[in-house]
């Protein structure tokens, strides 16, 4: 028996649970919660609050499923990504497709898919404007948050669909780049893969970040959130576009990598804010 057909035989649930990507499910779950909560008008309805959850953890988990389903071939390429389960042969495509579309249900669950699947996963192999096509997807669970608690899509709504977009631009922009010759080895035409200085690359993510401050500041501008959110987002936003700076000015690896941890810190730290210092 082969290796991989060794470690195939003791897969169990948890290798159909790593399929779905379960961190970032999780932080998908927080951006749903703040919006859920951003958006109740009075005290929050737990119990819609976790069916809520629960459909979106359905659906992005099934989507993280699928586009492992897709990409295989390209992860098997990468060092970043060949121990998934589909390329490290502890799963076969059948199964985990069959996992996959049983998570998914729901209008916005198909157009997250959909953009997603179909839109994104092959556009990273023609354009470099995959990655902004990417952060729709990536952006739509928050909107799904505030629409279960309101039932209507207002314009606070779209306010936290442009925080989650701008965000996503150099928190992914910073892991691109460092994964730059594996996204190359894969075929996958990424900002990235041509700029081996850096330069454009951030210089992108620092547009992204500026863009994002006047997104982040307009919860207090709409009352949605008080003048404690106002002052704590300046702060947040502004260390956010000084790592993007700082990493524009002169690209590299410890740059790029103190750029995605601040990015990873920076948008729980946000949305914890938001709803803590949410008006009534």
């Amino acid at each position: 028996m082969t290796a991989a057909l060794a470690e195939r035989s003791r897969a169990g649930p948890g290798v159909f649970l790593e399929l779905t990507k379960p961190r970032i499910v999780l932080l998908v779950l927080l951006t749903v919660a703040a919006a859920f909560v951003l958006g109740s008008e009075g005290a929050v309805a737990l119990p819609l609050l976790a069916h809520t959850l629960f459909g979106t953890a359905l659906v992005a988990g099934g989507t993280n499923a699928l586009n492992q389903v897709a990409e295989a071939e390209l992860d098997a390429l990468m060092r970043r990504t060949r121990r998934r389960p589909l390329p490290s042969g502890r799963l076969d495509r059948g199964p985990a497709g069959a996992f996959a579309w049983s998570l998914l249900a729901a209008l916005l669950a198909a157009l997250t898919l959909i953009s997603y699947v179909y839109l994104y996963t092959p556009l990273k192999r023609r354009t470099t404007l995959s990655t902004l096509v990417g952060a729709v997807p990536g952006a739509l669970p928050v909107v799904g948050g505030w629409a279960a608690a309101r039932g209507d899509l207002g314009v606070g709504a779209w306010i936290l669909f442009a925080i989650l977009f701008l965000w996503q631009v150099p928190h992914f922009l910073a892991l691109a780049w460092l994964y730059r010759e594996d996204y190359d080895a894969a075929g996958m035409r990424m900002l990235s893969v041509g700029d081996p200085d850096g330069r454009a690359t951030f210089r992108q993510a620092t547009l992204a970040s500026v863009a994002l401050l006047s997104a982040a500041l307009a919860p207090t501008m709409i009352g949605l959130a008080g003048p404690a959110y106002f002052w704590g987002a300046l702060v947040l936003t502004l260390w956010f576009v000084l790592a993007s700076g700082r990493a524009a000015i002169g690209p590299s690896a410890a740059g790029a990598r103190r750029l995605f941890k601040v990015s990873v810190a920076y948008l729980p730290a946000l949305l914890a804010l938001m709803m803590l210092d949410k008006v009534p």
